[in-house]
């Protein structure tokens, strides 16, 4: 019989997901040689890969989670008339109940909405502010003749700050920015929950107070990018003193109360793999989104999306509220990103709620910002394991419309993103491997320089190839 000691058992119970799984999908992984070609054919942007040669594929959490039986049997109850489907009124009901707005114009899926809400508000010259941009959204705002202002808190920008609410408005930059322009060329206030650019993070709901307090004080509206709304009610009920015994529920509709409307993904936060809603509380704004809706979209009571689609999305709103699911979800973004910080690897602090964001300028000092050092580390990535990532740094930032240079983010980053109820635990430890091996081999890292870049949201399509 052994002397040695049993281990300590840990002081936390562990915890699992809600579900168990009921159907698989195959991966397959290529060879080391075929993912070094595969990236080179892909100009080095991991959106040009094909799905079936990515292993692990954490590209994005938009439209790639795993539906649930209900949501499944929902399917088969799309009411397919072009208008008036009962599928648009269980969607809408949804809404209403758990975000608590009025009046609903579905949209195929989050930028469809993003586009309506720029064309019924915006008039060129006017100033658009908001808590860090994100890509489509400027685009929609610019190409409506705004002008986006960021008035996110510093802290946003500093990568190792330990800030709860590193989302949060600067108040007082806001107040300045209304001081300066005028409130009546500010159409509304752009407060997106959580920040994606910054690496998810969420905004306070005393923040969210104070916001609202001076916008109301100067007739200005609030509008949220409420894709990932409930996974930010989720951290003021772990991270805001007095939220820790309530639901994600209550949490998710105090907060939409405080806002005037919202654009919505459901791609997202509503577990479904296409579709969305602009969701407003004036009569007025809503008479306009729902006729332009039909231009861009289709039937106000369908807005591109089919009914199956619709009530899969209503059935993903109600589950997509609920603590378990929520507490399984950010748990295991939380579980990668803890386990890469505890190695030593740079990631942005605190971990966010749908990704894991690696510090590229950390992993690559030697590399100018303009030698593309975090579309580089993706790549590196996706070589060395078959993990697919993503960029966010100085090519989704894009360039000025004015001056025609790039926008220089004092963020570069690789985003690990999590998919909804689709990879175990261990497909995160396999993919915290691979990450701590392209750390271990930052200092031979070559950068790169773009050789086609396309007009508009050049992340998506632009090509690179290796320097040196």
């Amino acid at each position: 019989m052994s002397n040695t000691p049993p281990s300590p058992r840990p002081a936390k119970r562990s915890w699992a997901e809600p579900w168990k799984v009921k159907m698989v999908e195959p991966l397959k992984t290529l060879t080391a040689a075929q993912r070094s070609q595969a990236i080179r054919d892909a100009g080095y942007n991991t959106f040009l890969l094909k799905s079936d040669d990515c292993y692990i594929d954490l590209l994005t959490d938009s439209g790639t989670s795993a539906m649930s039986d209900w949501q499944w049997a929902g399917m088969m109850l799309g009411d397919e008339a072009y208008a008036g489907s009962r599928n648009f009124y269980n969607l809408e009901a949804a809404i209403q109940k758990y975000y608590g707005y009025k009046y609903i114009t579905p949209t195929h899926q989050g930028r469809g909405a993003e586009n309506i809400l720029s064309q019924i508000c915006i008039k060129p010259g006017d100033t658009v502010p908001g808590n860090m941009y994100f890509t489509t959204t400027r685009h929609h705002q610019e190409a409506a003749g705004g002008t986006f202002v960021d008035i996110v808190i510093p802290e946003a920008h500093d990568p190792k700050s330990e800030h709860p609410f590193k989302g949060n408005v600067d108040v007082k930059a806001l107040e300045a920015l209304i001081e300066k322009v005028g409130a009546k060329k500010i159409p509304y206030v752009c407060v997106a929950a959580t920040v994606n650019m910054a690496g998810g993070q969420p905004i306070s709901m005393e923040n969210m107070r104070a916001v609202r307090a001076l916008t109301s004080k100067h007739g200005i509206n609030i509008f949220l990018d409420a894709t990932r709304a409930v996974e930010n009610a989720w951290f003021i009920k772990q991270r805001e003193p007095g939220y820790e015994k309530k639901s994600v529920a209550e949490i998710l509709l105090e907060f939409c109360n405080l806002s005037d409307g919202c654009t919505m993904s459901g791609k997202k936060d509503a577990l479904v793999n296409i579709g969305g809603w602009l969701a407003l509380n004036d009569r007025g704004l809503y008479d306009e989104a729902s006729n332009l809706v039909v231009v861009y979209e289709g039937l106000h009571t369908y807005g591109g999306m089919a009914g199956r689609d619709m009530e899969a999305m209503a059935r993903g709103i109600v589950e997509s509220v609920q603590d378990d699911h929520m507490r399984a979800r950010i748990g295991q973004v939380e579980y990668l990103g803890e386990k890469l910080h505890s190695w030593g690897v740079p990631v942005v602090r605190p971990i966010g709620g749908h990704a894991v964001y690696l510090d590229a300028k950390a992993f690559y000092p030697h590399l100018k910002q303009d030698q593309f050092p975090a579309q580089a580390l993706a790549a590196y990535l996706y070589e060395d394991s078959g993990v697919r990532a993503m960029e966010r740094g100085i090519v989704s930032a894009g360039r000025s419309k004015t001056t025609g240079e790039h926008y220089y983010p004092k963020l570069e980053l690789v985003r690990l993103t999590i998919p909804r109820r689709v990879y175990t635990q261990a497909h995160m430890d396999v993919t915290a491997e691979s990450v701590a091996a392209v750390w271990d081999a930052r200092a031979t890292a070559k950068g790169l320089k773009m050789i086609y870049e396309p007009k508009y949201l050049r992340f998506f399509q632009a090509k690179f190839e290796q320097l040196g």
